[in-house]
C-alpha cells in the first residue's frame, strides 16, 4: 500500500510538526511519521518539562523566602510527587494542542518509524519513506514529492561511562524521578547541566558540577559565565572546572564516586547519583540516509543556506543538523525549508540573529556575539554594561544581582551583541533579538521608550552606557 504527498516529515517534534502546519498553510498535501508522541524532546523530555520543574523550584523558593516579601509562613514543604503531577499535566495539554493543530491542518500522522528507501518501484529517486507501524500494522510506503528530516537528538554519553538509569542518569531519567536524591553530581556545566544544578539546588539537593572546560558556560560571554558561577556558589552548589572525569575510576554501590583530573591531580566527587550533561547527539541511525547521497559531518546530516542535502529534493532541520540545538531554531528552521520547497522567497535566518536562553535562577540569555568572538572577528569593539541592582523593579522583584551587557562596532555603531544575567531576561532578550534583525545601534536602543518601573529598563540603559551616557550608574 502507498500514498502520494508533496510533502513528507519524519519527525514530528517542535521543527517537524511547525513545518507541517506552514506546509499545510502553503497548499501542500503533507505528512508526518512520528515514531513516539508528536512534540518530540522538547515537549516530552526536554524543554517544556524541565521549565516547569525549574518553575516549582522558584515558587518554592519564594515561599522559604516569603519573610523577605513581609509575608509570614509557618511551614513550607515540597510535595516532589505534585510538582511532576504539575508538569505532566503541563506536557499532556500542551500535547493534545499539537494534536488539535494536527486535525486542523489536515496533516496525515502516521504513527511508526519511517525510513527512506532508495530508487525503487515506488519512485526512480531515493525518499520514499517507508513506514513501521508501532502498533504492528503491515508497513506502508509513501512516496513524497520532497522529504524534511526532522529526527532530533537525544542526550550525549562519554566513552566508558555506561547509564543505567538509576545511578548514571541522563536528563531523560531526570526527567521521571519519583523521588529527589539527596546529593548528585552533574558531569557537563553547560546550558542543561547548570539548569539542573540550579533547579536541584533550589530543591534542597546537594549539587556538585564538575566541568571540563575551564569555566561553566564556555560558550556564553566570559562575563556572564563568572557572574553565573558566583550565583550558583553563593547558594551552596559546588563547582570544579578544569576537571576530566575518568570512567574507568566508576564505583556504584551506596553512591556513587567517580574521579577527576583537575589541574590540582586527581579529586574524587561522591553523589547519590550522576547525571551525564555532555551534549546531544543527533539520531540518524535507523532512517534509510544509507539509501540516499546524504552527507554526515561529525553525525549530523550536511544541509546548504536552504536546508537542503545532498539529495535536493530531501530537507533536514533541527538538532540533527547540528548548529544551535534549540527548539525556536528548528522551528524556523521547518518554516525556511517550507517555503523553499513551495518556491517562496524567503530571508536567511543568520546564527548571529538567534536568543539563546539559559532557565536556571539567574536566568541568562543573549544574542549575537561574545566580547571574546566579536575581537577574533576583527571587530573594534565598545561595550556597555549596566547592573540591575540599579533598575527599581530588580529591587521590588528582590532579584537584584546580575546585569546586561552590550557589545557593538566602534567603527559603525552596529550591535554586535547583547548578553543578560538576572531576573526574567529569558523574556527581555526578544527585544534584543529584534535590534539585532533589524541591524539597530545602541543609540536607537537606547531611544527606544522603555517604561518606569521595568526591568526592561537595564536594556535602555546598557544601550546608553556604550557611550558613557548611562543615566542612572
Amino acid at each position: 500500500m502507498s500514498k502520494e504527498y508533496d510533502v513528507v516529515i519524519v519527525g514530528g517534534g517542535t521543527g517537524g510538526y511547525v513545518a507541517a502546519i506552514r506546509a499545510s498553510q502553503l497548499g501542500l498535501s503533507t505528512a508526518i511519521v512520528e515514531k513516539n508522541k508528536l512534540g518530540g524532546t522538547c515537549l516530552h523530555a526536554g524543554c517544556i518539562p524541565s521549565k516547569a520543574l525549574l518553575k516549582s523550584a522558584e515558587v518554592f523558593q519564594t515561599a522559604k523566602h516569603s519573610e523577605d516579601y513581609g509575608i509570614l509562613s509557618t511551614q513550607v514543604e515540597l510535595d516532589f510527587s505534585k510538582v511532576q503531577q504539575r508538569k505532566e499535566q503541563i506536557v499532556e495539554k500542551l500535547y493534545s494542542g499539537v494534536q488539535y493543530l494536527m486535525n486542523k491542518g489536515k496533516i496525515d500522522v502516521y504513527e511508526g518509524t519511517g525510513r527512506m528507501l532508495g530508487p525503487s518501484i515506488f519512485s526512480p529517486m531515493a525518499g520514499s519513506i517507508s513506514v513501521e507501524f508501532t502498533n504492528g500494522d503491515e508497513n506502508e510506503v509513501l512516496i513524497p514529492k520532497n522529504v524534511i528530516l526532522a529526527t532530533g537528538s537525544r542526550p550525549n554519553t562519554l566513552p566508558n561511562l555506561e547509564v543505567d538509569g538509576e545511578k548514571v542518569i541522563t536528563s531523560d531519567e531526570a526527567l521521571k524521578m519519583e523521588n529527589l536524591p539527596t546529593s548528585i553530581i552533574i558531569v557537563g556545566g553547560g546550558v542543561i547541566g547548570v539548569e539542573w544544578a540550579s533547579m536541584l539546588c533550589d530543591f534542597g539537593v546537594s549539587v556538585t558540577i564538575v566541568e571540563y572546560s575551564e569555566r561553566i558556560l564556555p560558550t556564553e560571554d566570559e562575563d556572564v559565565s563568572k557572574e553565573m558561577h558566583r550565583a550558583l556558589v553563593s547558594r551552596g552548589v559546588e563547582i570544579v572546572t578544569g576537571a576530566e572525569v575518568l570512567p574507568e575510576t566508576l564505583q556504584k554501590e551506596a553512591e556513587v564516586v567517580i574521579e577527576a583530573q583537575t589541574s590540582n591531580g586527581k579529586q574524587t566527587f561522591k553523589g547519590e547519583k550522576l547525571l551525564l550533561s555532555v551534549g546531544r547527539k543527533a539520531n540518524t541511525e535507523g532512517i534509510g540516509i544509507e539509501n540516499t547521497s546524504i552527507e554526515l559531518d561529525r553525525g549530523f546530516i550536511m544541509t546548504n543556506e536552504y536546508y537542503q542535502t545532498k539529495e535536493s529534493h530531501i530537507y533536514a532541520i533541527g538538532d540533527v543538523i547540528g548548529g544551535l540545538q534549540l527548539a525556536h531554531v528548528a522551528s524556523h528552521e521547518g518554516i525556511k525549508a517550507v517555503e523553499h520547497i513551495a518556491g517562496r522567497t524567503s530571508i536567511l535566518m543568520r546564527s548571529t540573529d538567534i536568543p539563546r536562553c539559559i532557565y536556571s535562577s539567574p536566568q541568562a540569555a543573549s544574542v549575537g556575539l561574545t566580547e571574546e568572538e566579536a575581537i577574533d572577528n576583527g571587530f573594534q569593539v565598545k561595550v556597555g554594561k549596566f547592573p540591575f541592582q540599579a533598575v527599581g523593579k530588580a529591587l521590588i522583584s528582590g532579584e537584584e544581582s546580575g546585569f546586561a551587557k552590550i557589545i557593538a562596532d566602534k567603527e559603525t555603531d552596529d550591535l554586535l551583541g547583547v548578553h543578560l544575567i538576572g531576573p526574567n531576561v529569558t523574556e527581555l532578550i526578544s527585544e534584543a533579538g529584534l535590534a539585532k534583525v533589524l541591524d539597530a545601534t545602541p543609540w536607537e536602543m537606547a531611544h527606544a521608550v522603555h517604561p518606569h518601573p521595568s526591568l526592561s529598563e537595564v536594556l535602555g540603559e546598557a544601550a546608553l552606557s556604550v557611550d558613557g551616557k548611562a543615566i542612572h550608574f
